[in-house]
Order: C-alpha cells, then sequence, then structure tokens
C-alpha cells in the first residue's frame, strides 16, 4: 500500500511513525502548505511536495492521509483531494459529520474514489463501542466521556483565534457523574455536568485577553456548552508545563434484561493514551489498509468506521484471524 500524508503536525508525524509499525504500509510522500525545502522529515529519502502539486501526482499513491484541523482545513480538503486519491481524515467535530460526509461522498463518488471520514478514537474506536453496546442491550442508556486529556481539535480551534500565539485544552471528566454511572445508576447528565474544559493560552503580545476568553468561551460545539476556565500563560510555562499530548476517555452503555428487566448490566470501554496523536494514526493506518481492499472491490463514495468489515483493518487473512482472534 503506498501512502502519502498531507499535513506535517503532530498527527502527520504520528502517521509517519505508525507507517514504520505497518509492513505492508510504504511512505512515499509528504505534501504540506509550507514551502517543501523548509520541511524536515524524520524519513530519510521520502520526497516532500507542495499541497499545490497534488493534481500532477493524481492516483500514484494508494492512500491520502489528511492531517488538518477539523475547524477550518477539513471541510475543504478533505472533498478536494478525494478528486485525486482515495482519502482518510480524522474530522472530529461530530455535531458536522452528516454535512461533511454529503460533502466527500459527492466528490469520491463522482471520481471514483474511496474516502473515510471521522476516523480515530472518538469518533472512530469509541463509535464502534456506541454501536456494538446499543445492538446488544437495546434498552439501555449511553454515556461517554473523554479525558482528562488533551483535545488536538479543541486545542487548534483555539490557536485560530485572532490573538492566540499559542494554547492547549484539557478535557476533563467530572468523577462524580463517572462514578454515577460505573455504579449502575443511570443518572441523566447535561452536557455541562459531564465534562470541564480547562484552556492554558498564550496571547500575542497587546492582544485583548477579554476578548479571546469570550471568543473560546462562547464557541459553538467547542466550548459554549461546558464550565470553561481560560489561564493566560507564557510561552515558557506551556512548553514547560504542556508540552505532552496524552488523552482518554471511557464509553458506556447500561442496560436491562430479564422477564421483568430485573437484570442490569454495565459495558465499559476504556482508553488511556500517552500520546493523542500517536494512537489517532495508528487507527488511521488501520483503517487507510481496509479503503484500500474496498476499492479494489470496486466501491466508491464516502465512508465510516461504521461500514468497514473488521477483517478488513488486519494484515492477516481470514483463517489466520479464525485461527488466533476468534
Amino acid at each position: 500500500m503506498k501512502a502519502a500524508i498531507l499535513g506535517y503536525g503532530n498527527l502527520g508525524k504520528g502517521i509517519e511513525l505508525a507507517i514504520r509499525q505497518n509492513p505492508d504500509v510504504e511512505l512515499c510522500a509528504f505534501f504540506t502548505r509550507r514551502d517543501p525545502a523548509s520541511l524536515k522529515t524524520n524519513t530519510e529519502g521520502v520526497p516532500v511536495y507542495s499541497v499545490d502539486d497534488i493534481p500532477s501526482h493524481k492516483d500514484e499513491f494508494d492512500i491520502l492521509f489528511i492531517c488538518g484541523g477539523s475547524a477550518t482545513d477539513l471541510p475543504k480538503q478533505t472533498p478536494e483531494y478525494a478528486r485525486y486519491f482515495n482519502v482518510i481524515d480524522s474530522f472530529d467535530t461530530h455535531a458536522r459529520i452528516p454535512e461533511h460526509f454529503d460533502n466527500v461522498d459527492k466528490a469520491a463518488k463522482e471520481s471514483g474514489h474511496v474516502a473515510l471520514i471521522s476516523c480515530g478514537w472518538d469518533p472512530g474506536m469509541f463509535s464502534l463501542n456506541r454501536l456494538y453496546a446499543n445492538c446488544v442491550l437495546p434498552e439501555g442508556n449511553d454515556y461517554t466521556f473523554w479525558g482528562k486529556g488533551v483535545s488536538q481539535g479543541h486545542s487548534d480551534a483555539i490557536r485560530r483565534i485572532d490573538g492566540v500565539k499559542d494554547g492547549k485544552q484539557y478535557t476533563i471528566p467530572i468523577e462524580a457523574a463517572l462514578e454515577a454511572v460505573r455504579n449502575g445508576e443511570n443518572p441523566e447528565l447535561t452536557t455541562r455536568q459531564k465534562h470541564l474544559r480547562e484552556c492554558f493560552v498564550v496571547a500575542e503580545e497587546g492582544a485583548d485577553k477579554a476578548r479571546i476568553e469570550n471568543e473560546i468561551k462562547t464557541m459553538p460545539n467547542y466550548f459554549a456548552d461546558y464550565d470553561t476556565t481560560v489561564h493566560f500563560i507564557s510561552e515558557e510555562e506551556l512548553k514547560r508545563d504542556h508540552s505532552g499530548i496524552p488523552h482518554g476517555g471511557f464509553v458506556f452503555r447500561t442496560g436491562v434484561t430479564g422477564e421483568n428487566k430485573e437484570h442490569k448490566h454495565v459495558i465499559e470501554y476504556s482508553l488511556k493514551l500517552d500520546s493523542n496523536p500517536e494512537f489517532t494514526a495508528s487507527v488511521l493506518v488501520a483503517y487507510a489498509r481496509a479503503i484500500v481492499r474496498m476499492k479494489k472491490e470496486g466501491m466508491s463514495g464516502c465512508k465510516t468506521v461504521f461500514d468497514v468489515p473488521p477483517a478488513y483493518l488486519s494484515p492477516l487473512s481470514a483463517e489466520e484471524l479464525r485461527a488466533h482472534l476468534l
């Protein structure tokens, strides 16, 4: 499988590393919006091209990993580059997934490519666990908690605010809510009752901090529905105290069975991640393998993790999977 990476931030670097753990994937190119000559990657011998050169490389690669941000990059990039390659992204603005799907689906069907959107751990692995658990326990309740950890999408959204030099956002589950679910109490929780959001922001010199704080706290789809705290700190403090990118979270399904619904069940799936982008990248590489297989079978259009047979993720044959993992 010949792969190319668009964007060389945290996620792009994570995919570069994940490819090294998958012998059936070959990294063939990087694309960047920067000056290609200025981009120093960690893989020798792989060419770096300008994003403007993408049309001239049409179908040279089996898959293009699109590593932009969900706020403004991916809504434009994924449908645009689905015209030239099979593509995959990690679009994570949950409220806008249906709209993003429709735009990418149209472009991919017109070009005959396969695209997979919103891949990673949430949306992605968490989505699958919600689906499986709903099917197994049709009468019940869903709960998803994220963190404590750094959200790449929310941090990117902060950094795009005028006057912000850098920033990190931590998503923090409210412990009392988490324990109530784990204990099978089936609480009714609002968005605000499940998580806190804590932001550490480096402002540009002379920037209006009150305006920046207000823009963060009122940002729809990101912060408006949460109790959000904004701390303004120095660049040195950010580098010293907030250089890591950990994350994780929990998906619960509580349900009942029995003639009188007397038996209660709790399904819990959890992740504890030292590196959010490296784990997300590992999920993307596995699903890229599935996209290439689906393309070879004659499929086209946009897909999500719900559309992919689990066996398509693995480099093992069906016989090997039955013998070792079933």
